[in-house]
């Protein structure tokens, strides 16, 4: 109000009151935050708080512009009475960060020691069945795929059942296409995979049917029981329990112990540990990584 004295009345300023308006379109009340918070926890057992607030709105607005509102506090109480809004929230605040062969290690201790042991052990039945947890658009089960179309051609007609899961439904439709951006394949896809399981579609790559097939997509809240699922000889369960607090873990690591087969493995990510949150897990060191065995 003092600039637009001290310049006179010719000169076009807009109001203050309208600056504040427009944030208050992208902004949430402490009320607001703290409501959607509750959700996210109680739907899908992510922990956030008010240090979370501008995550929170970067994810939810585009909601909110979609359904024509002035801000997000009236998504906040829309979400409230519209399940399938509620569930479009729920998943903008799950993170989908994950990439081709991401963290080498584990997959040199899969190719190396424990496919070849499980290989073995497994040669009466002539089956493998493995659960990648939380697997965004798919890069971490199609990884599997491609490691046993590559490293173990003795093992092409058994039954190798590859499961992937995730609470978020749009990035399970992706993942059911196979198809990636450039950045996308660039990031931990080794170049002779590309040229040979993939091919070009304009701005993006597909995999070929003969890998997609092999992968088995569904839709699942690490919540709910697990048996419904089957039984696995390895469970990948990766850079997943940092967002859940104490008590989560341990619920989610006895529900994979219910479906874990008694010398099967777990693999997590490389700072998650079942130290302090279940005595029923056993170590097992393999090279630069650590899988787990139920005792």
């Amino acid at each position: 109000m003092a600039l637009a004295a001290s310049v006179g009345r010719n000169l076009s300023v807009t109001p203050p009151v309208m600056v504040g308006e427009e944030k208050a379109q992208e902004t949430l009340s402490s009320q607001g935050v703290a409501a959607l918070c509750h959700i996210v926890y109680q739907d899908a057992g992510i922990v956030l708080d008010e240090s979370k607030r501008y995550l929170l709105e970067t994810r939810l607005k585009p909601l909110a512009d979609a359904r024509g509102l002035a801000n997000l506090d009236q998504l906040c109480q829309l979400i409230r009475l519209d399940q399938s809004l509620r569930k479009k929230a729920v998943e903008a605040m799950t993170t989908n960060e994950t990439l081709f062969f991401r963290d080498v290690a584990p997959y040199d201790a899969l190719r190396q020691t424990v496919i070849p042991e499980l290989a073995e052990r497994r040669r009466r039945e002539r089956r493998l069945s493995i659960w990648s947890a939380a697997s965004s658009s798919g890069q971490e089960p199609y990884s599997l795929a491609l490691m046993f179309r590559e490293s173990f051609p003795q093992l092409r007609d058994w039954a190798i059942r590859i499961l992937g899961t995730d609470i978020c439904e749009s990035m399970l439709e992706r993942a059911r296409k196979g198809r990636y951006r450039q950045l996308e394949v660039n990031r931990g896809l080794p170049v002779q995979y590309l040229v040979k399981y993939f091919q070009r579609d304009h701005l993006e790559w597909e995999l070929k049917p003969e890998i997609r097939q092999m992968v088995e997509f569904r839709q699942f809240n690490l919540m709910d029981p697990m048996r419904l699922l089957g039984a696995f000889d390895v469970v990948l369960c990766r850079n997943v329990l940092i967002y859940f607090d104490t008590e989560l873990k341990k619920k989610i690591l006895a529900g994979i112990r219910s479906v874990l087969l008694p010398d099967g493995y777990l693999i997590l990510g490389g700072a998650e540990t079942v130290y302090h949150l279940d005595d029923h897990y056993e170590r097992k060191p393999m090279g630069q990584v650590c899988f787990y065995q139920p005792k």
